[in-house]
This record gives structure tokens, C-alpha cells and sequence, in this order.
């Protein structure tokens, strides 16, 4: 083969090669055209919860409620069970005595003398063995009760039924109401803080960061202000450089608490919240 043959079928490998890959470039680009876009994810919105819930446990707490009481399984009492003693026991008998002996029949044959110790005693009855019946107490015999029991239910403990109270005044039956404790009281005082600060705004100024105020206010069961709240200024927290804004700390404090009522506070917890003293800073 010549060099002219051999260039020619270079160029026409090449020029396959090249087709080839335009092939493949124009059938990808296709593909990708047509190819259904995938769905978008769902944007999901986390919260973190800071504080306590405030809510009780019960849905409708009461004060008290019912005892736990079984239910009665019928008003009629049922008959008194006669009581038949069992018979005597027999009385324990001696043991039969031994029965005698035959006698040997006479022969013509003279019999031998008895010797002097087969002569000396007689031979001892065998003694009779006690059963066990004759040292055996009598049973004590069992009294019939006085009167019937009364068929029915009674009232029992605590682990009768759950969620139940002990209370014999009231015909109440659902939970009890939840008691206050440390992790309520923190519920409590977070949920009036979180309801102050939207409305609380400190004074600037030198050293007007120290100052501490402290403001008292009742509440209504409803949440609403009874009267109008009263402040005082910590006299630690007060210096030659912040007393001119002593006074406007009070004021601040007091719009706060007006601005904030009425308070979204729990029903049940109302005489832990009616009467309220809160301090106000810079960190409030």
C-alpha cells in the first residue's frame, strides 16, 4: 500500500470519529431536553420553643374530685351459710390382746420336766403401740359469722382507678387540679417577661445602665390592670451620674406594665398572678 492510500483512509477514520461524536453530543443534548424536572423540596419551618408551656396537664382542672368508689354488683344480701360440724373423731382403742396359745395334745410318750429357768417368769405380753389419733388434739371448731356480708362493692384505695381523688363531698369525677411548683412558677415568670419586653424600652445615659427599678401592679382575673402600678428605684443601682434618669427609669417601667396588660396568664394559677412585683433593667 502507497502513502496516497494510506493518508486517505486516515482521513476518512477521522472523519467517522468526528461524526461519531457529534452523534453522541446532539443525542445527549436531547435527552436532556425532554427529561422531566424534579420536583422542588418542601421548605419545612422549625421553631424552637424557649420557654415552659404554661398549660396544665388536665384539660379542666377542678379543685377536688370523687373518690374512687367499685360498682355494686347487686342489692340483695345473700343467705347465711349454715355451718354443719364435721362428726366426732372415734376414740383411740386399746390393742386387742394376744390370742392363747393351743395346748399340745397329750401323747402316750412321757413328757420332759421344765427346766427351772423356763419356770422362773413368764413370758411379757407385747405392750400396744399408741396411734397417732389418741395424742392428736381435738380441732377447734370455726364460729359462723354474726351476720352477712353484703354483696356489692366498696370503696378502695388509690390503685382502684387512676386520676381519681379521695374526696366524699363533691360528685366531681374528673382530675384534680395541678399543683404549683418550681417549674410552673418558672413558666409563670417567663411568660409575663415575654409579654413586658415588646414594651419596655431603657433609658441612655451615663451610667444608665446600672439603674434598677422595681414596679408593683394587681391584676384582674382577666388579665387587666387593677389601679394604676406604683415604682421604686433600687437605691444601690443610683449614681451622681445617673440620678437624672432615676426618674425616667420609673416612668418607662410604668408604660411598660400599661402597654403589656391585659396579661394572657393561666386561669388556674390566678392567685400565684394577681398581685405582681417585677424588676426592670437594662436585661430585662
Amino acid at each position: 500500500m502507497d502513502a496516497k492510500s494510506h493518508n486517505g483512509l486516515d482521513a476518512l477514520a477521522l472523519i467517522v470519529a468526528i461524526a461519531l461524536h457529534v452523534a453522541l453530543i446532539a443525542a445527549l443534548l436531547l435527552q436532556g431536553t425532554t427529561r422531566q424536572p424534579l420536583p422542588e423540596p418542601k421548605r419545612i419551618t422549625v421553631n424552637f420553643a424557649e420557654e415552659v408551656g404554661m398549660t396544665s396537664t388536665a384539660p379542666d382542672p377542678v379543685q377536688e374530685s370523687q373518690a374512687s368508689v367499685a360498682p355494686e354488683l347487686g342489692d340483695a344480701a345473700p343467705p347465711p351459710i349454715e355451718y354443719v360440724p364435721p362428726p366426732p373423731l372415734p376414740r383411740p382403742t386399746s390393742a386387742p390382746a394376744p390370742e392363747p396359745r393351743p395346748s399340745p395334745r397329750a401323747t402316750s410318750r412321757p413328757q420332759p420336766r421344765p427346766s427351772p429357768r423356763a419356770t422362773s417368769q413368764p413370758r411379757p405380753q407385747p405392750k400396744p403401740r399408741p396411734t397417732s389419733r389418741a395424742t392428736s388434739s381435738p380441732r377447734p371448731k370455726p364460729q359462723p359469722s354474726a351476720e352477712p356480708t353484703r354483696s356489692g362493692g366498696s370503696r378502695l384505695g388509690k390503685d382502684f382507678l387512676d386520676g381519681r381523688g379521695q374526696s366524699t363531698t363533691t360528685s366531681e369525677t374528673r382530675t384534680p387540679a395541678a399543683t404549683f411548683g418550681a417549674s410552673e412558677r418558672a413558666a409563670l415568670s417567663a411568660a409575663i417577661t415575654r409579654q413586658l419586653r415588646p414594651h419596655w424600652t431603657a433609658p441612655t445615659g451615663v451610667d444608665a445602665d446600672k439603674l434598677v427599678s422595681v414596679v408593683s401592679w394587681r391584676l384582674n382575673q382577666d388579665g387587666s390592670l387593677r389601679g394604676r402600678p406604683t415604682c421604686r428605684n433600687i437605691p444601690g443601682s443610683i449614681t451622681e451620674s445617673n440620678r437624672p434618669q432615676a426618674e425616667l427609669h420609673c416612668e418607662r417601667a410604668i408604660r411598660a406594665v400599661q402597654l403589656a396588660a391585659p396579661f394572657n396568664l393561666p386561669e388556674q394559677f390566678y392567685d400565684q398572678w394577681d398581685d405582681l412585683e417585677w424588676q426592670f433593667d437594662k436585661r430585662l
